[in-house]
């Protein structure tokens, strides 16, 4: 019935049928049609038409003065989401885990906003689970699978985890040879999992470990601290320590061995669409992924 009430408002505002018509691209029957049913659902008669023009009737003009302004409204409205849903311009509001964006994700965001100068992005880091939809934010970065059936959630990529300590370190305790000597050395923890599962690189063998703590940090970056500080061996994200890997100030301990990957995910509101600035970020993101992570973990589909 809206629509109608909106055909009417046109009708007014364009002086007749025909001229109605045309400018909402619609054919003369149509317009006419559509505008009997409305008078037969309001049970009055809404313009007096001639050949060349209409006017409104007393009851017409009620309707009119109550829903022209409305329509107006409305069709603003519609023209902006249109706009919101086409445009690379505008408010984007994403939520991202605190660590792997001040890291992995820093020069993605850079050239992200870079290239994309009239998305508005606001980006709102935190290593705790904000809720997507309360927050109103457009999409989340996630580590690990979703259970939440309210979400779309599409896999990106995922990263090694890493046994890494300090030469110092080493050099003071000894180094482990196997994943069993861990449990004599000075363990960092990054979550308060009771067992850290480890596979190898080449026979995919697993073993359980279950480290005792000298402490747990809910921060992957104060964890890399400590362990560059020689105070223990530390399962982190490849990515996380790659430059002090590289640098020399941190060494793989068990290079052999890994601990179970760190699944990225794009999540979004299960029902919602995905408009043009959100589809931009998660064509950006999953190109960065392709390239600076290994063919085999990165997520193709």
């Amino acid at each position: 019935m809206m629509n109608d009430i909106a055909l009417f408002v046109h009708i007014v505002q364009q002086g007749d049928l025909s001229s109605a018509g045309r400018y909402l691209g619609l054919p003369l029957a149509t317009v006419t049609r559509r505008l009997q049913k409305l008078e037969q659902h309001l049970g009055c008669r809404l313009l007096h038409r001639s050949a060349r023009q209409c006017v409104l009737t007393q009851e017409g003009e009620v309707y009119y003065q109550a829903y022209a302004n409305l329509v107006e409204q409305f069709e603003q409205t519609q023209r902006r989401l249109s706009e919101d849903m086409t445009e690379l311009r505008g408010r984007l509001k994403v939520l991202a885990p605190t660590n792997i964006s001040h890291g992995f994700f820093r020069p993605m965001w850079l050239g992200f906003t870079r290239t994309y100068p009239d998305i508005q992005l606001e980006l709102l880091l935190g290593n705790q689970l904000q809720d997507l939809v309360k927050s109103q934010a457009d999409m989340a970065i996630r580590i690990g699978p979703q259970q939440d059936s309210l979400l779309y959630q599409q896999k990106l990529g995922q990263i090694d985890k890493v046994l890494v300590a300090s030469p110092h370190y080493l050099k003071q305790y000894g180094e482990p040879y196997t994943p069993s000597d861990i449990k004599g050395h000075r363990i960092i923890g990054t979550t308060m999992a009771s067992k850290w599962k480890l596979s190898h690189r080449e026979t995919g063998t697993c073993q359980e470990i279950y480290p005792r703590y000298s402490g747990t940090f809910n921060d992957t970056s104060l964890a890399k601290y400590l362990a560059c500080d020689a105070q223990g061996i530390a399962l982190l994200p490849l990515t996380e320590v790659q430059p002090e890997l590289e640098s020399g100030e941190l060494v793989q301990v068990l290079p052999q061995w890994l601990g179970e990957p760190r699944e990225i995910y794009l999540v979004w509101p299960s029902g919602q669409l995905m408009n043009a600035k959100a589809k931009c970020l998660r064509n950006y993101l999953k190109e960065y992924i392709q390239r600076h992570l290994p063919r085999a973990y990165a997520a193709t589909a």
